[in-house]
């Protein structure tokens, strides 16, 4: 979905960016993930909170996703790294599914990398999102 419009709020773009900064001192070698979320970022819309179209995955929004060649569905909270938690479908934007749905909308597709090639995954649903519930998460 290369030419397809992503968008992000200046707060999450702002906390991200801090994200990537502090990684890649930590990890001077570079990783990958980060690079793919900086890319993500730098073709990103940024709009104020109240600006964004409640159907688009920001940071603490919770997704509805289909693969689309399993038509396997899964429920997952796109979070910061430090509350990533698999058992309660809290997914780290720096997992490569949290980094290639952030900014998506419902009905969008992507892809996700695995190791055995690439799953496609269409956002169904954004049944919480934290800027059209009124919870900025400041």
């Amino acid at each position: 979905m290369e030419g397809r419009t992503i968008y992000i709020t200046e707060f999450d773009m702002e906390r991200l960016g801090k994200l990537i900064e502090e990684a890649k001192r930590v990890h001077r070698h570079g990783n990958a993930y980060l690079d793919d979320l900086e890319l993500e970022l730098s073709r990103a819309e940024v709009v104020l909170p109240a600006d964004v179209p409640p159907d688009v995955v920001t940071m603490n929004s919770t997704v509805w996703l289909r693969d689309l060649d399993t038509d396997e569905e899964m429920t997952v909270t796109l979070v910061f790294p430090q509350d990533a938690d698999i058992e309660h479908d809290k997914v780290s934007v720096l997992a490569p599914i949290g980094t290639a749905m952030l900014g998506y909308r419902a009905g969008d597709v992507f892809t996700w990398k695995v190791p055995d090639g690439e799953r496609r995954l269409r956002i169904e649903k954004v049944p919480y999102q934290p800027e059209a519930s009124g919870d900025l998460h400041l």
